[in-house]
């Protein structure tokens, strides 16, 4: 398995690129090597591939951009080194119920997911995980690690901004976690999920100058141009929600229509979890419609657009 994952070298960071470069459950981690120390972002399951064939140098801290189970998978690998995670999503971290909290997936589907976490993605508590926060900065030796806060897909969601260079830190590679950019477009469906925030992340990435940004799934690296065309699409999967919820909306629908309709996931058969991400993500969208005045709610949990 492991000789068909590819490595890529960009000065000082090697990204260990994931099974099908990265599709789920795998993913793209991050190598940092600094004069001082090396470190590895979001170890994935292909990073536990690599372990298992003595492919890894010597880590001295593990830093994940959130708490959720695909990033977190090699994580119990590294027992003996500080673990980083922003602050606001140490919590998931302290135990395995603790971590369960993060989705709010409803029973029976918790009691699945909390196996498949603890089996397949090696959940591996650490109450001792060091937390950080937007615009710490972290120096591995001539080369630098910042933290970008970006909530919106978990409360503490965060990008590492890997800075280097010969006159000075003029150099950049920025890695967007789970903003990914892919052809899905943002997931917001957790119970630490929050739509607004996560759009107010996609301007915060777009601001970000690199010369290279990285996604933990599938897009891999890009240049600057290519980067900003896929996230302006990736951004806009949240506009095409919104609008096709509202043309739904034209004759009184109840949430339980709007969750069978699917607007995040295709239509027909999908996994256990799909109906909660769906309700959960959808029903963010109501509550700013209705705020905005744009639907009305006709009677309890049923809704409608308002005439243009």
């Amino acid at each position: 398995m492991t000789e068909q994952l590819e490595d890529r070298e960009i000065g000082p960071v090697t990204v260990l690129f994931g099974e099908g470069g990265g599709k789920y459950p795998d993913g793209n981690s991050l190598l940092i090597r600094g004069d001082e120390e090396t470190i590895i972002i979001d170890p994935s399951l292909g990073v536990v591939a690599r372990h298992g064939e003595g492919r890894l140098p010597e880590i001295h801290r593990v830093f994940n951009s959130h708490c959720h189970e695909d990033h977190i998978a090699g994580n119990h690998l590294f027992p003996n080194v500080p673990w980083h995670v922003h602050s606001a999503d140490a919590m998931g971290f302290r135990s395995i119920d603790d971590f369960m909290g993060i989705y709010g997936f409803p029973e029976p589907i918790r009691s699945g997911w909390r196996q498949r976490c603890l089996e397949t993605f090696h959940y591996t508590p650490r109450p001792d995980v060091t937390p950080y926060a937007h615009d710490d900065l972290f120096d591995l030796g001539d080369v630098w690690v910042r933290i970008v806060h970006a909530p919106g897909h978990t409360r503490g969601h965060s990008m590492l901004v890997v800075e280097w260079g010969d006159r000075g830190r003029d150099e950049r590679l920025a890695y967007l976690g789970d903003i990914e950019l892919t052809g899905f477009g943002p997931y917001y469906g957790d119970a630490w999920s929050n739509l607004e925030d996560f759009e107010r992340s996609l301007d915060t990435a777009r601001s970000i100058e690199a010369s290279w940004y990285a996604t933990f799934h599938h897009i891999g690296v890009l240049a600057p141009e290519p980067f900003q065309e896929r996230l302006a699409r990736f951004a806009n999967r949240i506009v095409e929600r919104e609008t096709a919820l509202l043309e739904y909306l034209e004759a009184p629908r109840s949430m339980d229509e709007i969750v069978a309709h699917r607007f995040v996931y295709r239509p027909g058969p999908a996994a256990e979890f799909v109906d909660s991400v769906e309700r959960r993500s959808m029903g963010m969208h109501i509550e700013r419609l209705l705020a905005r005045q744009q639907v009305e709610e006709v009677e309890p949990g049923r809704y409608v657009a308002r005439p243009k």
